[in-house]
């Protein structure tokens, strides 16, 4: 009994860190964890991060050739198959009249194996109209999805909690409906895990994620196609201009934006806001996505071996891009926001096309969306659908 005992000692000090030496003793080890946590040899693999496939690293010089490349490399990762022979079979209701607009609940198949709820939202007119595609953001917050950008008029409970987190990160304003307002129809759906879809709570991500890994499947990879399918079911209404069809999103919404734009050549511009760095300067002490928990939303496993997250947007070059970030928004370093400003800047440029690019950074704002950047935001879209 004491030499089994012995042997568990003995294996409990391997496991929490330490060396095994010759002839079977063991001695401390530095420490494997450090800084959040970062396995303790995380600077080596940062190095490794050299991003072979981007636009103007890759081999590949012919630059349509490149986009087809990266962005089969991007649908590779995702290990979700695409849905294009699944009808979206839309069914239409609850419609109510806004001011300017109606807004309808809409409620399709974006995959062959849920069916999923979505805001829509039309301006008066005969049309057809431009049109935005609206992508929520993360936040921690899962009672509401598409309501922290459409105001709810189907739910009271929820115009409670949406109109608290419009007036904590869009000064107030439903920017769905400032859009409708605008002339533009705009479609709004849940994210897995948000409003119908959930609610999730916060410290189930990791676990939904990884039960999403052992099937053999990916969250992100999953909301990546519903959002490129959301994209393509827009530009199909006969309301819609099939060709003035942009993608719009805060925070993780931003994200969502760029990577649809990426995905499918539906999306005609893109507006993305709070939401572009470099993979290397985000990943270090402190930052957010060390925690892991949301980031499964964003994390195509192996993809950074090949691509950073301003490559994989530069798929969509040259068409028309705006990137806003705030100064003060801790959520994204500023090395890593001119990071990637730099990388994007030179895609664009390359094409002879810098002026579809608009980046820019508020130096007196952080992670928010509020009524001066939307209507900079706002009035580029005009300009350029």
């Amino acid at each position: 009994m004491g030499g089994h005992d012995a042997l568990g000692r003995r294996a409990f000090m391997v496991g929490a860190g330490a060396a095994v030496l010759a002839g079977g003793a063991v001695s401390p080890a530095e420490a494997g964890v450090v800084d959040g946590p970062l396995p303790d040899f995380h600077p080596a693999l940062k190095a490794r991060l050299n991003f072979p496939l981007a636009w103007g690293t890759s081999p590949v010089r012919d630059f349509g050739s490149w986009r087809r490349a990266a962005r089969a490399k991007v649908e590779a990762h995702l290990l979700v198959d695409r849905e294009d022979g699944t009808p979206y079979a839309p069914q239409f209701t609850d419609a109510d009249q806004g001011d300017g607009y109606t807004g309808e609940l809409v409620t399709l198949s974006l995959t062959r194996h849920e069916r999923v709820r979505a805001a829509l939202l039309t301006p008066d007119g005969p049309g057809p109209f431009p049109a935005v595609l609206l992508l929520h953001d993360h936040g921690a917050k899962f009672d509401i999805g598409k309501e922290k950008l459409v105001r709810p008029w189907y739910d009271d409970t929820r115009l409670v909690s949406a109109q608290a987190w419009a007036d904590k990160y869009f000064s107030g304003r439903f920017v769905g409906d400032e859009l409708a307002r605008r002339g533009y129809v705009v479609l709004c759906a849940d994210a897995l895990g948000w409003g119908d879809r959930g609610p999730l709570t916060y410290d189930q991500q990791q676990a939904l994620a990884s039960n999403f890994f052992n099937l053999g499947s990916s969250l992100a990879g999953l909301m990546a196609r519903e959002d490129a399918r959301a994209a393509g079911f827009l530009a199909g209404l006969d309301r819609v201009d099939a060709h003035r069809v942009a993608a719009l999103g805060f925070s993780m919404g931003a994200y969502r934006a760029w990577q649809t734009a990426a995905l499918t050549d539906v999306v005609a511009a893109t507006a993305a806001v709070c939401w572009m760095t470099g993979l290397k300067e985000m990943m270090v002490p402190g930052n957010n996505t060390l925690r892991g928990q949301s980031s499964y939303y964003m994390l195509h496993p192996g993809l950074p071996r090949f691509l950073d997250f301003p490559d994989v947007a530069s798929i969509a070059a040259p068409r028309p891009m705006l990137f806003f970030d705030g100064g003060l928004d801790p959520l994204f370093p500023a090395d890593g926001v001119r990071a990637a400003h730099d990388k994007l800047r030179a895609v664009w440029r390359s094409r002879h096309a810098e002026e579809r690019l608009h980046l820019k950074t508020w130096p007196d704002l952080g992670h928010v969306f509020v009524d001066r950047m939307q209507e900079e935001a706002f009035t580029w879209l005009d300009a350029v659908l």
